[in-house]
């Protein structure tokens, strides 16, 4: 009852510091504060404060707004192979590199590398190895554009064709901010294809796709510069084919 005489701006505020699930609880358990739960004083809050400079679809109110973004990736500048959307959870930000934004030496080379149409795919082309000894892959992203105070996971997202070889060997990985000069930090193994009985580090996405961490990284408050996101095979007496690599996703670690 003294929650409930409270002002409407002062339970607005008290909503706006919880989480959009919580928003999304008030809203349908109690009639009395649904619309001020579901107004656009409240979800202003869970968008990120640099949301009007992003170029965001025409949504409105700022809840619909808010949903549309979790489930609907958005280019990030008009860059149609990197895509921007929230953590349902936890308003954070999400980021997905695609394959044509990543450095992959050797990826213009036909004998090596293609670049194919996936249907599964959120974008225009991915990159499938044809036949290689060894691969690096490289994402690049400034931290500026993470959400502050969040620890990051970067998952490497892939498929392989049915004639895979090669992957059975550990590979290394690594998520570091590109002016750390600590060389003698110990990047990861990762085997993105283990054979029977060996544990395994992939996920089935549910999209068609699968994917593996490659690490984590604590976002303080995005002034650190740029964020590197690497993955190489570097054993040359191993040949692979058969993978394909639609891109590098990083997203909130501690919400999943």
């Amino acid at each position: 009852m003294a929650f409930s005489k409270l002002p409407d701006d002062v339970i607005s505020q008290i909503i706006s510091l919880t989480t959009p699930r919580d928003a999304c609880r008030v809203s349908s358990v109690s009639t009395s504060f649904r619309s001020i739960a579901d107004s656009d004083q409240v979800w202003l809050k869970f968008l990120p404060p640099d949301h009007d400079k992003l170029v965001l679809p025409q949504v409105s109110p700022k809840k619909s707004l808010y949903l549309h973004l979790c489930d609907h990736p958005v280019p990030i500048g008009g860059n149609r192979n990197m895509i921007f959307s929230l953590d349902k959870k936890s308003a954070k930000k999400c980021f997905m590199i695609g394959a044509r934004e990543l450095a992959i030496p050797g990826g213009d080379d036909y004998r090596s590398w293609c670049w194919i149409a996936e249907p599964n795919s959120r974008f225009d082309q991915v990159a499938q190895l044809l036949f290689a000894g060894w691969f690096h892959i490289k994402a690049r992203l400034e931290t500026k554009m993470l959400s502050p105070k969040t620890r990051y996971a970067a998952y490497l997202v892939f498929q392989f064709r049915c004639h895979k070889s090669g992957f059975h060997r550990p590979a290394v990985s690594c998520v570091s901010v590109e002016s750390d000069t600590d060389t003698h930090r110990e990047w990861p193994t990762v085997v993105l294809d283990p054979g029977e009985g060996e544990p395994r580090s992939t996920r089935e996405r549910g999209d068609g796709w699968l994917e593996i961490e490659m690490g984590e990284f604590y976002n303080e408050n995005g002034d650190d510069g740029t964020l590197e996101c690497s993955f190489k095979e570097v054993d040359e007496y191993t040949l692979r084919s058969g993978l394909v690599v639609e891109g590098i996703e990083l997203r909130p670690k501690e919400t999943y």
